[in-house]
């Protein structure tokens, strides 16, 4: 992972925030310049995240609102 990325990661701003209807958060997620997104749980931040291709997470993004995990 590129110095550039790995700062993008440390840097608290631009992680958003996903929670569940019963409360709690649970997914944070992060644009990143190279056009991936990294993941991390909300509560281990300090953890590697899970870096994974924008294609990826379009489809995912793309079923979470058509109801697949419903």
């Amino acid at each position: 992972m590129s110095d550039e990325i790995t700062r993008e990661i440390a840097d608290p701003a631009g992680w958003i925030t996903a929670s569940s209807h019963l409360g709690g958060e649970c997914l944070e997620a992060k644009h990143l310049s190279d056009g991936r997104v990294a993941l991390r749980d909300t509560e281990q931040p300090n953890t590697h995240p899970w870096i994974i291709r924008r294609a990826a997470w379009d489809k995912f993004i793309t079923g979470a609102k058509n109801g697949i995990f419903d």
